[in-house]
């Protein structure tokens, strides 16, 4: 099979790192067989500080060879410039802890590890499916997985109960069927209250996520490598026979915001979704887990819940999209080896189990992943963390860039639904890397 050049440039840096980090890994591991410190080690990562650092704390106190790791918060926008210009200066971290959002961003400032020192007999055998996006091209992997955050259904239980419904609903269907016992609208049609926010872009939180569900939950992979081994957007703009799924799904997300449709119940005025649903303007809300204890501290009094998304009615299998978070070796490492002990350390049941109750995401452990928590709601996280799926894309803003044009595109009318997205697909594959 032809690879393109970009291909070609990684599985060449791989190759490279590959040996170099076999023989430091191996280096390592015969030196420090019993198990002493790793040295310092400094993380760099866009998980929130305070609850890393006391993850850092418990953690250290089962096992000390954490003493000397320490945690630095990076913005997610500026972290791979701010890698790129640490690793120029010779002031690199040992690691980066980030999500599969920013992978191709970062990939150029990191060593792959190399499947001598992680196998794939272990990585497949340890963690949840979704960690499968860290594979590096060629063999080996980005990194050593940490955590998953996978989207949730937030419902307000008072709107839910008052309007006779007794559960959140499971599918799609179902939930497009919820708009007129729920949705408040007065006589010009200005909605007083949503059932939930979609159909527009820029005001939904999360709307790039809730996008990416739809799409996989549709068999559309969004990004995918073609015949010649290039990496091309794929948002399911041609079919066969019948309606493309790319389009029906732009369709049912539309048709929220669309005020001759029964489905109607959000628009572009409303503000954002999040603050809806804070200030009980909005019956359900679709957020990551990790939103969860923010909108416990942001309104004490809001009655709410979560549950899993939900599917297509007729759907086989199940499909979330969820952010997954690995550590990964920065390529001007300090302490490389004792990097990749830290991270697998981390990545350890029991170390995931502390970090899964402090952080508030999902581990991405297997063994952990079988046994539910308590908290009602992290039970959700765990329960999503075995079906969540994700896609190599672009830096995080230049793909809001491109789903917002093409939902603005259908809702507005300026263009066709199979024009707007032909465009975004085409948008975004000049976006990734060639």
């Amino acid at each position: 099979m032809k690879i393109s050049l970009f291909q070609g440039i990684l599985m060449g840096i791989f190759g490279l790192g590959a040996l170099v980090g076999l023989f430091v890994f191996s280096t390592y591991t015969s030196n420090n067989s019993g198990g002493g410190a790793i040295g310092d080690i400094v993380i760099w990562g866009t998980l929130p500080k305070e609850a890393f650092d006391t993850t850092l704390t418990t953690v250290t106190q089962i096992n000390q060879t954490l003493k000397n790791v320490t945690y630095v918060q990076k913005n997610p926008a500026t972290l791979p410039s701010d890698l790129a210009s640490a690793i120029a200066t010779g002031s690199s971290p040992d690691l980066v802890l980030a999500s599969q959002e920013q992978l191709l961003s970062l990939s150029k400032f990191i060593t792959p590890i190399p499947s001598a020192t992680l196998s794939p007999r272990t990585f497949q055998s340890s963690f949840a499916e979704n960690a499968n996006i860290f594979t590096a091209p060629g063999g080996g992997y980005w990194g050593v997985p940490f955590l998953i955050d996978p989207l949730v259904l937030f419902s307000n239980r008072t709107i839910l109960s008052s309007s006779g419904i007794t559960r959140p609903p499971a599918t799609w269907e179902a939930l497009t069927g919820l708009v007129p016992n729920v949705a408040q609208l007065s006589d010009s049609r200005q909605i007083k209250r949503g059932l939930i926010a979609l159909g527009t872009y820029d005001n939904v939180r999360n709307a790039r996520g809730i996008l990416s569900t739809l799409f996989l939950q549709t068999n559309v992979p969004i990004t995918g490598y073609s015949s010649t081994g290039m990496l091309i957007a794929d948002l399911g703009s041609v079919a066969s026979s019948g309606v493309p799924s790319g389009q029906a799904v732009v369709r049912f997300y539309a048709q929220f915001a669309d005020p001759s449709k029964v489905s109607y119940t959000w628009n572009a005025s409303l503000p954002d979704s999040q603050q809806a649903f804070l200030s009980g303007d909005l019956a359900l809300y679709l957020g990551y887990v990790s939103e969860a204890r923010f909108l416990r501290q942001a309104n004490p009094n809001l009655n709410f819940d979560a549950t899993t998304v939900p599917q297509p009615a007729t759907a086989q299998f199940k499909t979330v999209y969820g952010l997954v978070y690995a550590f990964m070796i920065s390529r001007g490492a300090p302490n490389p080896s004792g990097a990749y002990q830290a991270a697998t350390i981390l990545s350890n049941p029991d170390e995931q189990a502390i970090a899964s109750q402090i952080i508030g995401l999902a581990p991405v452990s297997l063994i952990v992943l079988a046994t539910s928590p308590v908290d009602p709601i992290l039970a959700v996280a765990y329960t999503e963390a075995l079906y969540a799926k994700s896609w190599l894309s672009p830096a995080p803003a230049q793909t809001d860039a491109v789903f917002s044009s093409m939902i603005n595109n259908v809702t507005s009318g300026r263009t066709t639904l199979e024009t707007a997205l032909s465009l975004a697909e085409r948008s975004l594959s000049a976006l990734l890397p060639q």
